[in-house]
């Protein structure tokens, strides 16, 4: 709660980041998340470009380089993280896509938006509220160029038929969108509406569905992971294709921001390894956790193609790569069964449980200009604090009460903390709360909150564990230790409030 006390200053005074110990003057202005900004942004040679990777649905447990025992192979992430700095704290914001991105981009838990539980679909309203600055229109007004390549999930402005909400079958596709990432403080963007299973199955670029002219694809429910649903598409979309595709259109964009003086910001949500686990062909049977862990291998070697252009067009020291996930990996007790590999480690349960399968994330920042090589992080950051963080980077402004939920950790990065946030919330798929303090989680329902089964046996109402000796979640201590309960419930509900 200091953290959160500190973060909120006076209505007389706005909330101001500096970088290093000098001071960046900055314009008086509050962050613009649409639109201009009326004032020409500095130029600082300084500003790193940022490159963020999120996978979609992986796990803590696939990288090696953070599960020696991965059955998976990922060279590229195991160098990144032996370059730069991993974390084995770091949590996303909620167990599931939508509200993780939410957060992520606005610095806000999930939970004060209009989103209680669940995701949205291809077709839902936009989710970021209207001048709700963002890290985009943030970054903005410290001169970078902004663009999203990847997947999307925080709803869009659809044009209809007969203007009731949009359904898959009153859309006009041929109709420029009234809402996208461009009014989220994105100067470019080419996206996926939703969820690689969702749909509709189209590519938009900035305003405009790129091939308008629509057909069907036909949705599948077998073998294990390979999911999709019918719906409309692109006559030219291809399933298969769509990770290559997005990693094709991000490093034209690197390209293309590689020989200018101002600074860009890639945010690159992939669509893998969500379902449907579709690796391209060279990646088929090279792990040892089938379809799953090949698509891992096919998002590390995504990675690698990224790092590996940064270097070769000579940028690598001033560029700030990062890699996470949106939650922990949809790995059940079927896939547990039938192959030697913990996607989600040792950690209970899995993508949107309210235990640490759900919500534990790999994280890896690489920044040579302020990271030595080889770093290990145990602070507790959760998604949310890259809008602080890479606003206390940058000099960046921006207006009183936004971003209520962001701590900056750039101390950690550059070596003069071990520690950023004292408490974090979880929130579950079904809307469940959860809050980690020290080494006490204590989690507000009987069971998993989202997918995974607690089982038959009498359950008590909340549970509460001692993640220093039993980071399994094993041994519920809730009626052990009530005062810590009341302790910790108190602490959640004002949060919350």
């Amino acid at each position: 709660m200091k953290e959160l006390n500190n973060f909120i200053k006076s209505d007389r005074q706005q909330v101001k980041w500096v970088f290093g110990a000098a001071l960046l003057m900055t314009s008086s202005c509050s962050a613009q998340p649409t639109g201009e900004n009326p004032i020409e942004p500095p130029l600082d040679a300084d500003q790193p470009n940022i490159i963020f990777i999120l996978a979609d649905d992986m796990g803590y447990g696939d990288i090696r380089r953070f599960n020696p025992g991965s059955a998976i192979p990922t060279p590229h992430l195991d160098k990144l993280s032996a370059q730069g700095m991993m974390f084995t704290e770091a949590h996303s914001g909620s167990a599931l896509s939508t509200p993780t991105r939410y957060g992520l981009l606005t610095g806000r838990y999930s939970f004060r938006s209009s989103l209680k539980k669940g995701v949205l679909g291809g077709f839902s309203k936009p989710l970021i509220e209207k001048e709700r600055p963002t890290i985009a229109s943030i970054l903005k007004t410290r001169g970078y160029h902004t663009a999203i390549v990847g997947k999307w999930h925080l709803g869009l402005g659809w044009q209809t038929t007969n203007g009731s909400d949009a359904e898959e079958n009153n859309t006009a596709f041929d109709k420029p969108l009234t809402y996208t990432p461009n009014d989220a403080g994105f100067d470019k963007s080419y996206i996926l509406p939703a969820s690689l299973d969702m749909v509709p199955y189209v590519y938009i670029e900035d305003r405009n569905v790129i091939d308008p002219v629509m057909t069907v694809i036909e949705g599948v429910d077998s073998p294990r992971g390979h999911f999709w649903r019918t719906g409309k598409a692109s006559q030219s979309f291809s399933i298969e294709e769509t990770l290559n595709h997005f990693t094709g259109k991000a490093k034209q964009y690197i390209r293309e921001r590689a020989s200018s003086k101002q600074p860009f910001f890639l945010y690159m949500p992939l669509t893998a390894p969500h379902t449907p686990w579709l690796p391209a062909d060279k990646f088929k049977g090279v792990s040892g956790a089938g379809d799953y862990g090949d698509f891992v291998v096919h998002v590390d070697d995504v990675v690698g193609q990224v790092t590996s252009l940064i270097d070769s067009l000579g940028i690598k020291e001033k560029t700030l790569i990062v890699f996470t996930s949106d939650n922990g990996a949809d790995w059940n007790s079927t896939d547990k069964a039938a192959y030697p590999h913990l996607a989600n480690y040792i950690f209970r349960g899995r993508k949107s449980d309210a235990w640490e399968g759900g919500h534990h994330i790999p994280l890896i920042i690489q920044y040579p200009k302020m990271i030595s090589f080889g770093k290990t992080s145990d602070a507790l950051v959760c998604m949310t604090d890259f809008f602080a963080t890479f606003a206390e980077m940058t000099g960046a402004t921006t207006s009183l009460g936004a971003a209520e939920d962001s701590k900056s950790f750039l101390q950690v990065l550059n070596g003069s903390s071990k520690t950023a946030r004292s408490e974090v919330i979880h929130h579950s798929g079904d809307g469940y709360f959860a809050i980690r303090q020290g080494r006490w989680k204590f989690i507000d329902c009987s069971g998993s909150g989202g997918w995974s089964s607690a089982g038959k046996e009498p359950l008590p109402p909340g549970q509460l564990y001692d993640m220093q000796t039993d980071p399994e979640e094993k041994n519920n201590l809730y009626n052990k230790y009530p005062q810590k309960v009341e302790e910790l419930k108190n602490l959640l509900n004002t949060i919350i409030r």
